[in-house]
C-alpha cells in the first residue's frame, strides 16, 4: 500500500527519532510513504494564534499537493495532523473559506485525500493480527503508560480518531508486541508544550505531575505519538529520578527486531537504554 507522506518540521529536528522509526516501521510492514512534493509548515502554533486565514491556508496548501498524488496522507505529528484536519473540516463544510483558500492557493479542493495519523494506519489498515505476527523480539516486562496530549484527539468533532476521553488504540497496538499497559487517567492531560519556553515553571509543574502519575501507575516509561509532546516530557522533568517517553513506533520497532533501532535511544534527552536493559534482565 502507498501513503502519501507529511512529516512536518519536527520530524526533521527535535522528533528526529520518531521519522526514522516510522519510515523503519511502515517499511517493514510493506508500506510505502511517499513524502508530500514541496509541503510547507503546517503553522502550529504561530500561525493560528496569530491569522486565521493563515492558519488555514498553510495547511491547505499542503492538502492541496496531496491531493495532486492521490494517496491517503498520513502523518506522525499530532499538532500537524490537528492542523490539517482543520484545514480539511473547514473546507469541506464552509464553501466561503473554501473558495477564498482555492483561490489564494489555485486549485481545486475534491476532499479526495484521507488525513490520517500513523497510529490508526497501523490499527485500520495492518491491523492487530499482522503487528502480533511480525513481533521478533517481544517487549515482555516493560510497563508503560500512553500518552496521547491534547491535539491528537480534539476536537473530536474533527479529529475523529479514537476515543476523545479514553483512547485505546495505541495501548492496543503495543500490547500486540507483549508490552504491559498500565492504567491511568491521564492520557489526554495537557503536557503545556505550546508554554515550554515562555512559561517553563508551569510546564515543569504539568510535566513532573505526568511524570509522578505514570510512576504511580507503575510504569517504566510513557509512550507518545507527538514529537511537541515527548520533547517537552523529557526535558522539563526536573525529579530525581527521570523516566523516558518513547514514540510508540519506536517501540514497534524494537519488537520487530528491527536492527536500526539501536541507533535511536542515543536521540532521547532520557536515555531510554536502562529500562531496555532492565526488562531484557528480567526475563
Amino acid at each position: 500500500m502507498t501513503y502519501s507522506y507529511y512529516p512536518g518540521c519536527s520530524l526533521h529536528s527535535t522528533g528526529l527519532e520518531y521519522g526514522l522509526s516510522t519510515r523503519a516501521v511502515f517499511k517493514h510492514l510493506g508500506l510505502e510513504l511517499n513524502e508530500v512534493n514541496e509541503w510547507a509548515c503546517c503553522g502550529a502554533s504561530s500561525a493560528h494564534a496569530l491569522d486565521h486565514t493563515l492558519s488555514l491556508a498553510l495547511p491547505a496548501y499542503t492538502l492541496s499537493k496531496a491531493q495532486a498524488a492521490g494517496h491517503d496522507l498520513v502523518i506522525p505529528c499530532a499538532a500537524c495532523y490537528n492542523r490539517l484536519r482543520n484545514a480539511d473540516h473547514a473546507m469541506k463544510h464552509d464553501q466561503s473559506i473554501r473558495s477564498q483558500l482555492e483561490t489564494m492557493l489555485d486549485f481545486e479542493y475534491s476532499g479526495s485525500v484521507a488525513v490520517r495519523p500513523v497510529l490508526a494506519v497501523l490499527a485500520e489498515d495492518v491491523g492487530l493480527e499482522r503487528i502480533r505476527a511480525k513481533v521478533r523480539n517481544p517487549l515482555e516486562g516493560l510497563n508503560v503508560v500512553t500518552y496521547y496530549g491534547c491535539l491528537l484527539l480534539r476536537p473530536p468533532h474533527i479529529t475523529h480518531f479514537d476515543d476523545a476521553e479514553h483512547p485505546h488504540v495505541m495501548g492496543d497496538l503495543l500490547r500486540e508486541t507483549g508490552v504491559n499497559v498500565r492504567s491511568w487517567s491521564h492520557a489526554t492531560d495537557c503536557c503545556g508544550g505550546s508554554l515550554s519556553l515562555s512559561r517553563s515553571d508551569v510546564v515543569q509543574q504539568l510535566v513532573g505531575r505526568l511524570a509522578e502519575r505514570a510512576c504511580e501507575a507503575g510504569a517504566d516509561a510513557i509512550v507518545t505519538a507527538c514529537p511537541l509532546c515527548q520533547v517537552n516530557l523529557e526535558m522539563r522533568q526536573t525529579g530525581r529520578v527521570k523516566i523516558p517517553a518513547f514514540y510508540f513506533t519506536e517501540l514497534l520497532g524494537q519488537a520487530f527486531g528491527l536492527p536500526e533501532a539501536n541507533s535511536w535511544w542515543g536521540r532521547h534527552l532520557i536515555d531510554p537504554r536502562p529500562v531496555l536493559g532492565s526488562m531484557a534482565a528480567a526475563a
